[in-house]
């Protein structure tokens, strides 16, 4: 059962897996309100898998996962879900508009059309990505950057409590990766949680409150000083890692 803490997100006991392949096993955290989290862990060691949990595109195995005290699935649009750019059939004829409207299906039911609070929220999300411009354009015509702003307007357009971002700073140029860190001051700004999957250490000492590091289990969850520790690191890199006489760590992934 749910504790009586103010957490807007709590994973008990997750166990997620993909047929017979368990990818994260016996997960336990709590993400207090607000709360700007880095997921960090190696290739492969399942944070796009558990996002898609926490949005429930993949069943759990064993355990629960509670927002706002109540099973996964209770709150309607609550929690928002920006994939890696790779996983996006980017060819699929829709346009700028209509894939931020995407984010209002929830609210629009299967039979009413688009609402002027849905338009409402479509244009809020669109000028502050800055891409009102591009309303009309198909979805195949724009840049890697255009893109990724489009997914993060059509986020902002759900109007959700939980935002979870996945690798959003990979293969965009230097203006998006800004953008998003801005939308991210904004999003606590409105008590927002967000939850981003990054493999950039630096950035997830520096611009996060909490670091959830993961491979296939939990190695360490709190703030960046006590996490970011060469033992836990090491823990979860292992060969991936390279440790500098300075005291500094490399992740070399590829």
């Amino acid at each position: 059962m749910a504790t009586e803490t103010p957490e807007r997100l709590e994973v008990q006991n997750a166990c997620i897996a993909y047929g017979d392949r368990i990818v994260l096993n016996d997960l336990t955290f709590a993400v207090p309100h607000g709360a700007r989290v880095a997921v960090v862990g190696p290739n492969g060691a399942g944070k796009s898998t558990l996002f898609k949990a926490l949005v429930g595109l993949l069943p759990l195995r064993s355990g629960q996962i509670f927002v706002h005290g109540l099973p996964l699935g209770n709150h309607k649009d609550c929690v928002a879900y920006v994939p890696q750019r790779e996983e996006v059939d980017w060819s699929f004829p829709v346009t700028v508009s209509d894939v931020v409207m995407m984010g209002r299906y929830d609210h629009q039911g299967w039979i009413r059309g688009a609402s002027k609070e849905d338009k409402e929220a479509v244009a809020r999300g669109l000028a502050q990505m800055g891409i009102a411009g591009l309303a009309k354009r198909s979805i195949r015509e724009l840049s890697g950057g255009e893109q990724q702003r489009v997914f993060l307007a059509r986020a902002l357009a759900q109007e959700p409590h939980i935002l979870l971002m996945d690798e959003p700073f990979t293969g965009v140029d230097v203006p998006t990766q800004e953008s998003t860190m801005e939308l991210l001051d904004d999003l606590r700004a409105e008590d927002v949680t967000a939850m981003i999957a990054t493999h950039d250490l630096g950035v997830a000492i520096q611009k996060f409150d909490l670091i959830l590091l993961i491979n296939h289990r939990l190695v360490a969850f709190g703030p960046p000083v006590e996490v970011m520790r060469r033992d836990l690191i090491a823990q979860a890199f292992g060969e991936h890692l390279t440790m500098l006489p300075d005291g500094s760590v490399i992740v070399n992934e590829h």
